[in-house]
C-alpha cells in the first residue's frame, strides 16, 4: 500500500491501538502492522511526531518505563483521546460511506445493470 494512504487517518490508527492499554512505540508500530494484516508498515519517522503532537494536544499522556536495562517511553490514551477516537471512528464510517457511494453506486429502482 503506499505510504501517503495513512496521511490523514494516522491519529485514528494511532489512538486506535493505544485503546486497549499502554504501549511503547515499537509495539505500536507492531500493533498497526499486525492489524492491518501486515498491509500497513508506520516508520519510527512517522510516528513519533504524531504522537509528540498528540500527548501536547493532550489526548495522550506518557510515562517511562523500565525494562530490564532499557528504558521506554509509553504511551497512553486520555479521556480526551477516547473522545477524539470515538470522533475519528464517525468521521471514518461518514468517510467510507460517501467514497463507497460514488465508488460502488446503487442503480436508481427500475434502472436495469
Amino acid at each position: 500500500m503506499r505510504a501517503d494512504a495513512v496521511r490523514g487517518h494516522l491519529d485514528g490508527l494511532l489512538l486506535a491501538v493505544l485503546e486497549p492499554g499502554p504501549l511503547h512505540g515499537y509495539a505500536i508500530i507492531a500493533a498497526v502492522q499486525h492489524r492491518s494484516d501486515g498491509v500497513l508498515e508506520l516508520r519510527t519517522g512517522t510516528i513519533y511526531p504524531a504522537l509528540n503532537r498528540l500527548e501536547r494536544l493532550g489526548l495522550l499522556s506518557s510515562s517511562w518505563q523500565s525494562t530490564g536495562e532499557r528504558r521506554r517511553r509509553c504511551y497512553e490514551l486520555t479521556d480526551a483521546g477516547r473522545r477524539s477516537l470515538a470522533g475519528e471512528r464517525t468521521a471514518w464510517s461518514e468517510f467510507t460511506t460517501a467514497i463507497g457511494s460514488v465508488l460502488n453506486p446503487t442503480p436508481p429502482p427500475g434502472v436495469a445493470t
